[in-house]
């Protein structure tokens, strides 16, 4: 049977549905209640993001209530996003041989399971365990929830299921500081893992009742490729927690991160061979390697590092600098968050009607101009002063990623639509995670370089030094016993201005790169070709 084009004009109703190695199968189930399908991609999306990020904002309450040192739990988030890189490959599998429906049902009956026992986890070693495993129930969410959207949905309604699953990415990442910082102070950490569990269920509805059933595929459950889920799985996983760790831990002067590094290479080696000397591979390497798909995962990279713009670097300034808690970083990163409710569906509206590269390229343009409006920090700035900005940033990230998106799922085979939501979750952790690790290297490289640099000026004997340090010690001498106390507190506030400004130059250095990678951004955005016709 031959594979066809899945487009704007295609209709679902009269396209094959194949199996994810690119074999027929049978005919698609046809979506008879496709906005609550829409609303099950919208909701598994947000949980599968919002899981990992909550934990990093709210990590020092949880390490406080399993009485875990940072070393040890640093490797809190880690267990969680390791396990949904695991079960990306592997949600291919379980979705072409059982059909999207099941899994999706039995993975969220799982996810909710844990996410109610998981607060009371009495060590951290149990924590880790159901955690990991909470990573590979949620792990299916957006690779299936996806190939749902190119399987069954009406062609029509297609680009607002990809806007709905685009949206996620805004609002998990900029929500879940205001979440986290809402249960700390009025309730408990508890809640930041109870409140998937009020989640799920609603999520398990909407795949009930939105999700069409589709016939158990034994030939498929016959010939399944262990060795490629294994190579696959388990490489990628390891790739990423040496990510994660790499700048804890000092990258290459680590055993730990070489081996993970090793182990990790050698499997996905093994992986791309075995799949293309498979007769039928798990993966269909040649749809990743073909035309744009390439390009779009370097871009799909790309727009996980500038987002990095507002995840990462904002709040490490409001916490560093301001001494924000997370409710008020939360406060700050709504501003992303908010305007995506509006601004998703209008893309997706503007995205049926102009070429995606378009509104893609515009996105990119929007963004590098935000990262630049935000070189101008000072210590002095505080919520409203990153407003201009995040207003820019919002409507850049909304355009850029569900353009993306729409753009790459017009290059897939219905067969691919397993593939490509193995593709997305796997680059989407992938991607994300390498931005983290550089941002962060280089965050800290770069705070010890003006560290140094400013302590160059900052010398004993110095008229400017002494003249500071009067200042300070004029400040305290009221509140210290004695002289030596006065000394001691006044070197103590001039170490910790010179700290504040190495962090703000630091930060400044981080906007500069994250927006000119736009610019390469563009330049590989000018080399995409247009999608095959439809």
């Amino acid at each position: 049977m031959t594979d066809v084009s899945f487009g704007l004009s295609r209709s679902v109703s009269t396209s094959p549905s194949l199996a994810p190695h690119g074999n027929a199968s049978s005919t698609p189930a046809v979506c008879t209640r496709p906005y609550i399908g829409i609303l099950a991609v919208l909701i598994g999306s947000i949980i599968s993001t919002l899981a990992g990020r909550i934990t990093t904002f709210g990590l020092a309450d949880i390490r406080g209530a399993l009485h875990a040192g940072v070393d040890e739990g640093a490797w809190i988030s880690t267990a969680l996003t390791v396990g949904q890189m695991m079960m990306g490959p592997v949600a291919v599998w379980l979705g072409g041989t059982f059909g999207v429906r099941r899994v999706l049902l039995g993975a969220t009956a799982v996810f909710t399971l844990l996410s109610v026992f998981i607060p009371y986890a009495t060590n951290l070693p149990i924590f880790l365990t159901f955690y990991f495993l909470g990573g590979l129930a949620s792990g299916t969410f957006i690779p299936l929830t996806l190939s749902f959207v190119l399987r069954n949905l009406p062609a029509h309604l297609a680009v607002y299921g990809i806007a709905a699953y685009a949206m996620n990415t805004e609002l998990s990442l900029n929500i879940s500081a205001s979440i986290e910082g809402w249960f700390i102070e009025n309730l408990s950490w508890r809640w930041i893992f109870w409140q998937n569990a009020i989640a799920t269920p609603l999520m398990m509805l909407c795949v009930w009742f939105g999700i069409p059933r589709e016939p158990i595929n034994r030939d498929y459950l016959r010939g399944a490729d262990w060795f490629g889920l294994g190579y696959c799985s388990v490489g990628f996983s390891l790739l990423y927690a040496a990510l994660d760790q790499g700048n804890r831990l000092d990258w290459l002067n680590s055993g730990l991160i070489c081996g993970l590094l090793l182990a990790g290479f050698l499997l996905v080696i093994a992986f791309v061979i075995h799949e293309l000397r498979h007769d039928q591979p798990l993966i269909n390497l040649r749809f990743v390697i073909s035309g744009n798909i390439p390009i779009l995962a370097a871009l799909l990279i790309a727009f996980r590092f500038v987002l990095l713009s507002t995840a990462l670097i904002i709040p490490q300034y409001l916490a560093t600098v301001q001494g924000f808690k997370s409710l008020q970083t939360g406060d700050v990163l709504l501003w992303i968050a908010a305007p995506q409710l509006v601004l998703a569906p209008l893309v997706g509206k503007l995205l049926k009607h102009v070429d995606a590269r378009l509104p893609l390229a515009a996105g990119f343009v929007l963004i590098g101009v935000a990262c630049f409006m935000a070189t101008g920090l000072t210590q002095d700035w505080a919520s409203d002063d990153f407003l201009p900005s995040q207003i820019v940033q919002a409507i850049g990230q909304s355009l850029g990623f569900i353009s993306l998106i729409w753009f790459a799922t017009r290059h897939i085979y219905r067969g691919d639509a397993f593939t490509f939501g193995a593709f997305l979750q796997t680059f989407r952790l992938f991607g994300g995670e390498l931005g983290v690790a550089f941002i962060g290297t280089f965050l800290r490289v770069r705070e010890q370089f003006h560290s140094n640099l400013i302590g160059l000026h900052v010398a004993a004997g110095s008229y400017l030094t002494d003249q500071r340090l009067d200042q300070y010690r004029a400040a305290v001498t009221a509140r210290s016993v004695g002289p030596a106390e006065a000394n001691s507190r006044a070197a103590a506030l001039l170490a910790r201005v010179v700290q504040t400004q190495s962090n703000l130059l630091s930060y400044i250095d981080g906007f500069v790169v994250i927006g000119f990678s736009t610019v390469g951004c563009l330049a590989l955005i000018a080399l995409l070709r247009s999608p095959p016709a439809e």
